[in-house]
């Protein structure tokens, strides 16, 4: 049964592929054409300082708001000398998604005045535990992650000092082993705590989750959010592209591409990056992104049908294109409604729908503004990186 159930698997990925190269042949030869142009010109603008005036609104205002959390969380946990953090940070061609979220929770904590150190994939645990004394140490509960890390010396360095180690909180509806196999290794292995990006809500309700509890494990929370530090309006950058989209084509998002982009990329050039698209994969640096967002005029987004289904998360995209002050084109996560008013973004609940709003948005410059304004406030009054560690520092401490 095993092997007529890998045998019928192959034909239907060789359809999955057939059916996303197609999309892809699609998509308008001035994107392809101009994707190598515009990364080139991020690169300029990046290494140049930027501005702080502007005649326009949003970024006049983008800047007051920035100014305000940056001075509000500024070294504001500098007291907390017990909390030496240490974050298995994979490399993007790893992990585009893990690379940006470890990332960004590592120069937050910095930020607010955390003792915090990056380790970095082929780093050695045992260097990086004697020189820096960490606390804590954040990984993943995957295999990727934990069989890059010597275990046996993490466990030795325990026994003599301090450390707190806490892992991702994954079920096996998420494609990960069997959950009951994983808390025995983490018993065994002294695991003290799990994290999740997903709602506190979320993980409470869904009964996949309550081995967790039952081990006596608590799941910290830390919801996806936008890094102030990277993502914020810039000056001076004509809104010149039809829509920007930045994310990965990875085999379980490519039936919605399909259905939802396919009319929009093949009538309007614009800019495509992520992993798994043909020639337009680059490796992009963070700070290469508010540049290329501030020339939308759409950024488009989209969700994966679990985050449809269940109030679980929002994408970081969500966040990051509205600090960025970008008009939003979301589909219809159950979360939404919870995190963002209704006037802050355009929202569609089908292809038909999205599409015809992606028109509309190009025709209403003025609305689209003012929509991107609404999420821009939004979000920095409560889903930046800042407030979201704020709230895990204070889960960990018990505050």
């Amino acid at each position: 049964m095993a092997i007529f159930e890998r045998i019928t698997r192959i034909p239907q990925r060789l359809k999955r592929h057939r059916e996303f190269s197609a999309f892809q042949s699609c998509i308008h030869k001035k994107t392809f054409d101009d994707h190598q142009s515009i990364i080139e010109w991020a690169k300029l603008k990046a290494n140049k300082s930027e501005l702080q005036s502007s005649n326009n609104q949003i970024v006049q205002r983008g800047i007051v708001l920035r100014e305000s959390v940056l001075s509000e969380f500024r070294d504001k946990y500098q007291a907390k000398k017990d909390l030496r953090f240490l974050i298995h940070v994979p490399p993007a061609n790893v992990s585009p998604a893990g690379y940006s979220i470890f990332s960004n929770l590592a120069d937050t904590l910095v930020y607010m005045g955390i003792q915090c150190e990056r380790l970095e994939w082929d780093d050695a645990i045992h260097e990086c535990l004697n020189s820096f004394a960490p606390t804590v140490l954040l990984t993943s509960d995957s295999t990727e992650y934990l069989r890059q890390l010597d275990w046996d010396t993490i466990n030795q360095y325990k026994k003599i000092h301090q450390l707190r180690i806490g892992l991702t909180a994954s079920i096996g509806a998420y494609g990960n082993t069997p959950l009951s196999g994983r808390l025995h290794w983490a018993k065994k292995r002294e695991i003290d705590f799990y994290y999740s990006f997903r709602t506190s809500e979320y993980l409470h309700s869904r009964k996949d989750y309550q081995p967790f509890f039952e081990e006596g494990y608590q799941i910290h929370n830390i919801e996806f959010s936008a890094n102030p530090l990277l993502y914020y309006p810039v000056e001076g950058i004509d809104r010149d592209l039809p829509f920007v989209f930045l994310g990965s084509s990875n085999s379980d998002k490519q039936n919605r591409y399909r259905e939802w982009f396919t009319q929009i990329f093949k009538e309007k050039p614009g800019f495509i990056n992520g992993p798994g698209w043909k020639g337009m994969s680059s490796k992009i640096p963070m700070n290469f992104n508010r540049f290329i967002y501030a020339r939308a005029r759409v950024g488009i987004n989209l969700h994966l049908e679990d985050q449809i289904t269940w109030a679980n998360e929002l994408n970081e995209r969500t966040y990051t294109l509205a600090a960025c002050g970008v008009p939003q084109l979301i589909d219809n996560p159950k979360l939404l409604s919870d995190r963002f008013s209704e006037g802050a973004m355009f929202q569609a609940n089908t292809p038909k729908e999205y599409l015809d709003l992606f028109h509309y948005i190009l025709e209403s410059p003025d609305e689209a503004q003012g929509r991107a304004a609404v999420a821009l406030e939004e979000t920095y009054a409560k889903h930046t990186t800042f407030h979201r560690v704020e709230s895990f520092i204070n889960q960990m401490t018990g505050n």
